[in-house]
């Protein structure tokens, strides 16, 4: 007897309670969110391994601002503006005719490798000229080391870049679990160097640890190399299912090409405000060591170890960005390119899609700011990085914590504006947006250190919401109905009762505390204390979502 169709609906009545579109989408961000879950514990286990080896000091902060640069172009180019535009027309010729949609890809990856490789050429001349200019001045030791570690790391940009044009084909063809996997192969990348670094320095101790940067940057390289290679082979078979475009067939797809690319230069902005935000905040906190202690004439209110603080307490927050936010938006867009003509059916994608994010973010964002000590004891603390650094990294973490929900709903709406085809309202949206952060980190820093720049992301990304949310109904039509509005409200009551769980629970708390067996202990029941309350009051309310993640009847329709 053949297996049920798991596009079609099904006759279970738990399974009927969530639309089609929607089992697929949660199908999707199920397949997206488990690899990327996996890849986000490598990476805490990199993050853990790097703070315990080289610690939070200027030369860590070299390489945390070494890897700025590419991976503000591969979240840009290769997962944000680029992909987004890319991905609908891709989407289309595909349904129109696979031999073209084949010629189309096969010009916007080529060209898209050419450019970046002739960008990382010219700035790989340029940093080799600043070099020769500071390599034998010894007060600039740092500023050295950050010029040769962005030396080393900057050709990873082309690579990842091209490895997440990949993806979105591969996104098309509903296959979602090899670029969610990808970043598994960096994080590998990392970890073995750290490894053999604190290993060899165990063995010999007047090694210098910073010396450990320069083979981690190699491994990344070879990283780089080895993620186009696993996307190649996962795309084997979408290739084998079209011809080879012959050369006309290639010339005729250029008018796609340039709209392609006009179209991604609004985007950049349109999706990238986080990106941009995060870089500049790593720039900010880079500056004592990049120009010096005073701005001015005025003593600077950041020092050396900010840049390490600010990384680490990023990566901790983009954790559950990552999972969850980015996951659903990623699973959604196909969708969005698909019933971007059909207006009613769209507006209910982007519901959906609403709906899933807040259903995640919102606890996630309470639960993050609850649990900021422990989980950055539990992760960090140990070796080179002393419990100071553990208050200073869990007081940033805390104040990025309402990025989390504001950001996974931007990236949803954003989307729902460029499969429109509306690049105009989120652009104009984020230069204000960027404009505003920047301001507030040169304000705030003076107030709050480096949680100012924290602050300042924060409160960037919930105005954001706002003005996006007002411009909607333009993009995509009356989104926000008054059953959407009352999902919304359910789901803020279920995560009131959320906190005052927690609450209740921190009153009896003893305190935190640097160990590491306590500091897990409190995690622990934090989050198993948060995550009852809150599915408890989410059924008794009445919440579809928890159904939605729990019955996943479409797990086939995500071709994974």
């Amino acid at each position: 007897m053949p297996a049920p169709d798991p596009t079609e609906p099904a006759a279970a009545p738990s399974a009927a309670s969530a639309p089609s579109h929607a089992r697929r989408l949660v199908a999707a961000t199920w397949v997206i969110s488990a690899l990327t879950l996996v890849s986000r514990i490598a990476g805490l286990i990199r993050d853990g391994s790097n703070s315990r080896v080289f610690g939070s000091g200027p030369a860590f902060g070299a390489f945390t601002f070494a890897f700025l640069i590419p991976n503000l172009f591969r979240r840009l180019f290769g997962e944000g503006a680029l992909s987004a535009s890319f991905l609908p027309r891709y989407t289309n010729l595909l349904d129109e005719d696979p031999v073209k949609a084949r010629a189309y890809a096969r010009l916007v990856i080529g060209s898209t490798a050419l450019a970046l490789t002739a960008i990382t050429v010219i700035v790989e001349i340029v940093l080799a000229l600043v070099w020769l200019q500071w390599r034998n001045q010894l007060d600039l030791a740092t500023r050295v080391l950050a010029v040769e570690l962005t030396m080393l790391t900057f050709p990873y940009m082309p690579m990842v870049c091209v490895t997440a044009l990949l993806g979105a084909v591969l996104q098309v063809h509903h296959r979602f679990g090899p670029t969610a996997a990808s970043p598994i192969l960096l994080n590998l990348g990392i970890i073995i160097p750290t490894l053999g670094t604190w290993w060899y320095s165990q063995a010999h101790p007047e090694f210098d640890r910073a010396r450990g940067l320069y083979f981690v940057c190699l491994a990344i390289l070879i990283s780089g190399v080895v993620q186009i290679i696993w996307s190649l082979w996962a795309l084997r078979e979408a290739r084998a299912g079209a011809p080879r475009p012959r050369r006309e067939q290639m010339d005729e797809r250029q008018g796609d090409l340039r709209d392609t690319w006009r179209f991604a230069l609004p985007m950049i902005l349109g999706l990238g405000v986080l990106q941009l935000n995060t870089f500049f905040d790593g720039v900010i906190a880079s500056y004592p060591f990049l120009v010096g202690p005073t701005l001015l004439g005025f003593d600077y209110p950041l020092d050396t170890h900010s840049a390490a603080i600010v990384g680490y307490a990023q990566r901790l927050y983009q954790f559950p960005l990552g999972v969850f936010g980015i996951a659903v938006a990623t699973a959604i867009y196909p969708a969005l390119a698909r019933t971007a003509r059909a207006p009613s059916e769209f507006a209910e994608v982007v519901r959906h899609g609403l709906r899933l994010t807040v259903f995640i973010g919102l606890p996630a964002t309470i639960g993050l700011m609850f649990v900021a000590t422990p989980m950055t004891a539990v992760i960090y603390h140990g070796g080179q990085f002393p419990a100071q650094d553990v208050v200073r990294v869990a007081r940033v973490l805390l104040a990025y914590s309402p990025a989390v929900c504001a950001y996974s709903v931007i990236h949803v709406l954003t989307r729902a504006y460029f499969a429109r085809g509306d690049s105009i309202t989120p652009v104009r949206i984020s230069l204000y947006m960027v404009g505003c952060n920047l301001t507030l980190n040169l304000l705030l820093i003076w107030w709050l250190g480096e949680a100012g720049l924290a602050a300042s992301t924060s409160i960037c990304s919930i105005m954001q919401v706002l003005l996006l949310v007002r411009g909607a109904r333009r993009a995509a039509g009356p989104i926000a109905d008054a059953a959407l509005s009352g999902h919304l409200a359910r789901i803020a009551a279920a995560t009131l009762v959320m906190t005052v769980v927690l609450a209740g629970v921190r009153a009896v708390w003893p305190g935190h505390s640097e160990q590491w067996w306590p500091s897990l202990l409190e995690l622990a029941v934090f989050t198993a204390a948060g995550v009852a309350a809150y599915l408890i009051a989410a059924r008794l309310l009445g919440l579809e979502e928890w159904r939605w993640l729990v019955h996943r009847r479409s797990d086939a329709g995500a071709g994974d």
